[in-house]
Order: structure tokens, then sequence, then C-alpha cells
């Protein structure tokens, strides 16, 4: 049985009791928050494995929780599943420009999101053993699995959880081309639902973050991406 610790944050109260009622049966230990402030200050007290994290909420919504967790040097691995009524491509981009994991549109299925959950914790539990990799070093960027650590030009990168897999998978085999498809397989697992324009407009972001070492990130028309030789 599972033992993982989940910190559901939704401010409607029966779509969160639903939430809850189906994680504690599925073993899970639960903690509950009904806003952005209340989600925040109970992820730092209970360092919960996975934050599911409605969009939609007052005061202090979604996108702005998931920021302030991926900024946090005590919270910036916990796993976000972002949840929400809305479906649109551009709500999908921006919850992973902003470091979610997985993403789950309203109304769901209590049993599809809590495959998810699972898929998304069984793809974190590998990050925490990778940490004693060797940094790589490529030109004058260096990216280190154990830290989570990226410095450009001398110069340390603050990048999303999405925007790190993605810069460590093209930079690990420097020449290497990858498809879109296989860029999304990595950061997200197999069967990730999220269009091309999605991961084209995480590669404009991240190549924006890394300053002049952007240009490694070289476009191969028609087939994805490869990071310069």
């Amino acid at each position: 049985m599972s033992k993982e610790r989940i910190l559901v944050v939704e401010d409607e109260e029966d779509i969160l009791a639903l939430v809850h009622y189906n994680l504690v049966k599925a073993g899970f230990i639960v903690d509950t928050a009904v806003s952005g402030e209340e989600g925040l200050q109970k992820a730092l007290q209970a360092r919960p494995d996975l934050v599911v994290l409605d969009l939609m909420l007052p005061n202090i919504d979604g996108l702005e929780v998931c920021r302030q967790l991926r900024a946090s040097s005590n919270l910036s691995e916990v796993a976000i599943v972002m949840m929400t009524a809305k479906g649109e491509e551009e709500d999908i981009v921006k919850g992973l420009e902003y470091g979610a994991d997985d993403y789950i549109p309203k109304p769901f299925s209590p049993q599809v999101l809590i495959a998810r959950i699972k898929a998304v914790l069984r793809r974190k539990m590998p990050e925490k053993c990778d940490r004693n990799e060797t940094p790589i070093v490529v030109h004058d960027l260096t990216i280190d699995p154990r830290r989570n650590r990226v410095t450009a030009a001398g110069k340390d990168i603050d990048l999303t959880v999405s925007e790190f897999k993605l810069l460590s998978q093209l930079a690990a085999k420097p020449g290497w081309v990858f498809t879109r498809t296989q860029i999304v397989d990595a950061i997200h697992g197999e069967g990730y639902a999220v269009t091309d324009r999605a991961i084209d407009v995480q590669v404009v972001g991240l190549r924006k973050k890394l300053g002049t070492c952007g240009i490694y990130i070289e476009t191969v028309r028609g087939v994805g991406y490869r990071f310069k030789e």
C-alpha cells in the first residue's frame, strides 16, 4: 500500500471531498487546503511528496502557488499535478512553464486522477537516486543533477523542473537530434498529452533564461532539437 503524503489544494468542497476520499482509499496520507495561502503553509509544514493543485483559487491562484513551490529550496522537488476546469492549450503551456509535472482537466475520473498521480510519483522516484550523477559540462554551461543547479557563463540560472529535464536530456548527448515526442516522453513519461507548440514554447523560454548559452540549443527543422556539439 502506498504511504506517500499528498496535499490537495482545492476551494470547491465537493471536489475536495471526492479527491480526499479516493486518495485515502488508495492508501495515501492526505492533507487538504482550500486556498493558495493555506496550501503553501501546509506544504511547508507537511513536506508532501505530491501536491494536487487547482488552478482557479481565490487570491493566490494555482499558477502562483506552483511558482512559489518551485522557488522554495525546501519544496522545489515536490511533484505537482494541476487540476482545473480549463482545458485550453494556453493553460497547459502555462502549467508546464511554471513547473507542473502533470495536468488533468475537470471533470475527471477519480481512477484516472489516481493513475496519473501514481505515474508522476514513479517518475519522481528515479530523480532522487540520480543525485549521484556527475555534472554535465558543455562549453561554458554546467548542469549539476545532484544539486539541480545550472550555471551559464558563470551565472546561476533558475529553471523549472521541466526546463531542467529538457536541458539535461539535450546536453547529455550533444549532436543527437531529439524529436518533440522523445522530449515529452523524457520529461513527463510516455503517453503524456501535450502539443508540439507547448514544447516549442518551453524551448523558447529556456533559451531566453540561458542568455548567451541559449544558442547551444539548435532547432532541427521538421524534426526537433539538439544540443550543439
